[in-house]
């Protein structure tokens, strides 16, 4: 074997890195399991603890804090954490109802209206629809005098071409988007959820947003559906605002002093005669401040000066050391800087009443939208509420645009902002009164740009901008300039966010699927650990190291590019288990035929890797092909389990034809007598020949009653649909007892409506139940979702009161018929797709129609038993999502299992040239020489499905069981669909 020493210092080099890799999982699990300890079931206390500590170095060798390792361990998906999944879609009809100003033309509203109906089915996006809509409506119409508005004259001028309008369109929609998703990353930030993921559907105007561990589902709906406010204000100057700030922390500590009987108005008000008197003393804050830093920093210290300086010692002042060595108050309005987990005691301590008896009442604190970087620590602002009614000096609403842009005289990047002419007016009175004295660089003033209460920039002013245009400069980023332009568009671009879906997932059923999911795993490798070495004696035991280093590879690679870990990656993770063996038995297969020829046994092994290789390579590049088709078009769940499902067969690649090929080639250096079958196994299947290619015909008629079957049921019976394939909200209600379905049906149907509600039982759970109903639907307020979970909780109540829901899930109708569109085209572009790669690798049309027709026959086939047994069975056979992963992956098991096939009967004809023997017998000897593999392989997948069906839980069981029927199709029409279609097609070539 060349190049033995390269591969063992690769194979080293990946085996460190994965260790270290794995390594913050098992620092953090460490770290959390302490701060569960230390709270005895508080969480509040639990959540300071870890906030305290995630500064802290955590991990003993190399000294990264618990957050530098808590941003790298191994991610869980919210079904496996418990947590909240949202998809947000932008209202795109609304802007461009915006832009138009509201304009009234009918033809203009009835294109709006038909797009808007149009999108609920169509894949194609909003603004072609739109377009396409007003075109057939209004075939001459021009859309440019409907647009030609004041604000966006640069724009769009009153002969702009329908094209240009539409090019304008779709780039105000990408902004629009752009800009709900900067935003929403600001209030899922300040939210305060550990690792969230909030990520842009590419090419959609949706967005998804991932919440692990969110219980609060009313507070989350309301912060993501919330228009947003943008506004101008007047700031304070520190050095201003510091004497204030002494009073407070002054009050605070009298406060905390002060017993307990004595009158609070009291205190108060002496506590305020002391901070003045304090406070015309030269530098009191900064006095106290420097005091401070002598401190003792023990826990006993850190409370005394909790007690002393209650605001101080959570609020840090903005100042700096002067050049004659003096503290000095810090320019500009920061009036402070503090730790994420203290924001919010300052909050609590400006909102005592005494506290605002003292601030003016022209006066509030912000605090900064992000923190300083590469920390958790933000600014506090002081914000001088000098508007029309105590509010804001200018709204955002008066910004017609704003771009990225960069500085030519200065360098560097800044942002350029373009007002209405009204705006341009108060703006110049606003920065004039701001900028002072222009010869006075100390006398210039600060305008803080405000996004929802958060401070997201406050620019200092140095003269009066006239004009309405005026450009924001700082020590900003490319990627800061552009978030900054979108957020000022916040007010110019009123596209609001709706929820279209979501799926709440509670702890406790988190919980039971990590314990499900590693009962199944452990099951599933020691069945197929078990199974090798019986069947395979000692050579069996290289596949066993194989497959536990290629786990150990797996789990590291997915840490290593921050892949999620879902349940569907479990299933992946089982999956894998069963076919990282294939590359084994086809090696050891054809190892047993070298050396049924007489060969030596390390010969044997030389040419058994050798001749494998090509059945190999084929047969796990189609499969991963479609795993690649799926980490593309599907979404959630579905793109983790094609991670999963992509790392696994390249991790499977280099154990099976390399790490095995190491251990062989040492187990050989020893002289170990190396076995590849037991007594009873050696002969099995040896000597095969079932006439496959003559009793073709009684296939294809098995096939097609089944299939035609099928499809009547289909037109008649239909599918059961899992809620994101035909819209509405579904729950999982958890009983404290069994429960009598029909009396649940009962309630609900008195409540919802009949012909409203669906209802499953789990077969391992006898007091839980599964509901979907579409009731209230189309009502997308922030309000909806909770009235028809108080609905739900109200009909439940008069079943048993003894319940808890412990999974929700909510699809709308234009996102349900968005996913079934492109769940159809993606099974349809993997079918095309694969056969297009065989007809690269075999240069025959005849086998890439017999693997196309094999791998839609399989589709046809799973489709045809859920459509049949659904409801005769008992358990869920939904066709959802993650039934469409199934159907990918049985694909691509099923081209997988008739390449290795076709692989045989092309090396049986490349043999057989210029002999003259019957090309059938040749295909149907070649078909019973592989059957050897074709079985124990599909046993080995099995094998792992059954566990995975029996031990997975609830959650997966019917995507299992779709795994576990396609891969007994998959089996039968390697052998009996595929191979008979190249004899029928191919009898010409064949002869």
């Amino acid at each position: 074997m060349q190049g033995k020493g390269v591969i063992k210092f690769f194979a080293i080099l990946l085996a460190i890195v994965c260790l270290y890799q794995l390594s913050f999982t098992w620092v953090t699990r460490k770290v959390e399991s302490d701060a569960k300890d230390y709270a005895k079931g508080n969480t509040e206390k639990e959540k300071a603890y870890l906030d305290s500590i995630s500064s802290q170095p955590v991990y003993p060798l190399l000294k990264h804090t618990y957050q530098y390792c808590k941003d790298r361990e191994l991610a869980l998906g919210l079904d496996l954490k418990g947590g909240m999944n949202v998809t947000m879609q932008i209202s795109l009809g609304e802007l461009i109802k915006s832009l138009s100003d509201n304009n009234q033309d009918p033809a203009f509203k009835q294109a709006l209206s038909k797009a808007e109906i149009d999108s609920h089915t169509s894949p194609e996006n909003y603004i072609s629809l739109f377009m396409n809509e007003y075109k057939k409506i209004s075939p001459d119409g021009k859309l440019a005098p409907i647009f030609a508005t004041k604000e966006n004259q640069e724009h769009i001028k009153f002969n702009s071409s329908n094209s240009e309008v539409e090019s304008y369109l779709k780039d105000q929609a990408s902004t629009a988007v752009t800009q709900s998703y900067n935003i929403l990353t600001t209030r899922i930030d300040k939210f305060g959820v550990t690792a969230p993921n909030i990520q842009l559907q590419e090419g959609t105007n949706r967005i998804l947003v991932e919440l692990p561990g969110v219980t609060e589902k009313d507070r989350v709906r309301k912060l993501l559906q919330g228009s947003a406010k943008l506004e101008f204000y007047e700031t304070g100057e520190n050095a201003e605002i510091a004497p204030l700030l002494t009073n407070v922390n002054s009050l605070l500590a009298a406060k905390i002093k002060a017993p307990a009987a004595k009158d609070t108005a009291k205190t108060a008000a002496l506590a305020g005669t002391d901070a003045k008197k304090d406070s015309t003393k030269g530098g009191s804050l900064l006095s106290k401040v420097q005091k401070s830093t002598t401190k003792d920093t023990s826990a006993l210290g850190k409370t005394q000066a909790l007690a002393e300086n209650p605001l101080f010692a959570v609020l840090a002042p903005s100042i700096y050391q002067g050049q004659n060595g003096q503290a000095q108050y810090g320019p500009g309005p920061v009036v402070g800087r503090a730790a994420q987990k203290d924001t919010a005691k300052i909050d609590d301590f400006f909102r005592l009443p005494e506290v605002k008896a003292i601030i003016p009442p022209n006066l509030k604190f912000l605090w900064s939208v992000k923190p300083i970087e590469k920390s958790k620590v933000f600014e506090l602002y002081a914000i001088k509420l000098s508007g029309a009614g105590n509010g804001p000096v200018l709204t955002g609403d008066v910004i017609t645009d704003a771009n990225a842009d960069v500085n030519q005289s200065q360098g560097g990047f800044e942002v350029t902002m373009d007002m209405s002419s009204e705006g341009a007016t108060k703006w110049r009175e606003i920065t004039a009164a701001a900028a002072g004295n222009a010869n006075d660089p100390n006398d210039n003033r600060s305008i803080a740009i405000v996004l929802d209460d958060n401070v997201v920039s406050a620019p200092r002013v140095s003269n009066e901008i006239s004009g309405g245009r005026s450009s924001i400069s700082g020590n900003f980023t490319q990627e800061e300039t552009k978030d900054l332009a979108n957020i000022l568009k916040a007010g110019r671009l009123p596209a609001p966010a709706r929820i279209v879906a979501e799926d709440v997932v509670g702890a406790s059923l988190g919980a039971e699927a990590i314990h499900d999911g590693l009962m199944s795993c452990v099951i599933g490798l020691v069945v197929v650990l078990v199974f090798m070495i019986v069947y395979y004696n000692r050579a069996g035991t290289v596949a066993v190291v194989a497959v536990f280093i290629n786990v150990f590879f797996l789990m590291g690679v997915l840490t290593n590019i921050g892949a999620v870990l879902t349940l569907p990656g479990v299933a992946g993770i089982v999956l894998i288990l069963g076919i990282s063996v294939d590359a084994n038995v086809l090696i050891y297969e054809r190892v047993r035929e070298e050396m049924a020829l007489g060969k030596s046994l390390r010969l044997s092994i030389e040419d058994g890797f050798k001749h494998a290789l090509s059945s190999i390579l084929d047969s796990n590049i189609s499969t991963f092909i479609t795993g690649l088709i799926l980490f593309i078009f599907g979404t959630g769940p579905v793109q983790g389990f094609a991670t999963t499902l992509m790392i696994g067969i390249v991790t499977s690649l280099f154990c099976s034809l390399l790490i095995s090929r190491l251990i062989f080639e040492w187990m050989l250096g020893k002289g170990w007598d190396i076995k590849f079958s037991n007594p009873w196994s050696s002969h099995t299947f040896k000597g095969a020949n079932y006439a496959f290619v003559k009793n073709r015909f009684r296939f294809y008629a098995f096939s097609g009653i089944f299939i035609f079957a099928g499809i009547i049921s289909m037109f008649t019976r239909g599918f059961s649909y899992g809620v994101d394939f035909r819209g509405g909200r579904s729950y999982v209600v958890r009983f404290d007892k069994e429960v009598n379905i029909e009396g649940v049906r009962s309630a609900l149907t008195e409540t919802f409506g009949e012909g409203k509600t669906i209802l499953k039982t789990y077969v391992d759970n006898k007091g839980q139940v599964g509901i979907t109903t579409d009731y209230m639907i189309d009502d997308n307020s922030t309000s909806g979702d909770g009235k028809v979970e108080a609905t739900l909780r109200s009909s439940l109540s008069k079943v048993n009161p003894k319940f808890q829901i412990v999974s929700q899930q909510k699809v709308g109708p234009t996102i349900a018929n968005s996913i079934k569109t492109s769940a159809i085209w993606t099974v349809i572009f993997a079918i095309l797709v694969i056969s297009v790669y065989i007809l690269i690798r075999f240069r025959r049309w005849q086998f890439s129609l017999g693997a196309m027709i094999a791998t839609a026959h399989d589709a046809l086939l799973v489709l045809s038993f859920f459509s049949l047994f659904y409801g005769y069975l008992p358990f869920s056979l939904d066709i959802d999502q993650n039934f469409i992963a199934a159907i990918l992956t049985v694909i691509g098991y099923s081209i997988n299992d008739t390449v290795v096939v076709f692989d045989r009967i092309r090396e049986f004809l490349d043999q057989n040239k210029g002999k003259g023997e019957d090309q059938k017998v040749v295909i149907n000897r070649a078909i019973n020489s592989t059957l050897s593999r074709t079985i124990i392989t599909a046993l080995t997948v099995i094998f792992v499905l059954v566990v995975l069906f029996i031990f997975g839980g609830d959650v997966i069981r019917g995507f299992s069981f779709a795994l576990l029927i396609g891969v007994c199709f998959g089996t039968y029409s390697s052998i009996c669909v595929a191979t008979p279609v190249i004899v029928d097609f191919g009898r010409k070539h064949l002869k």
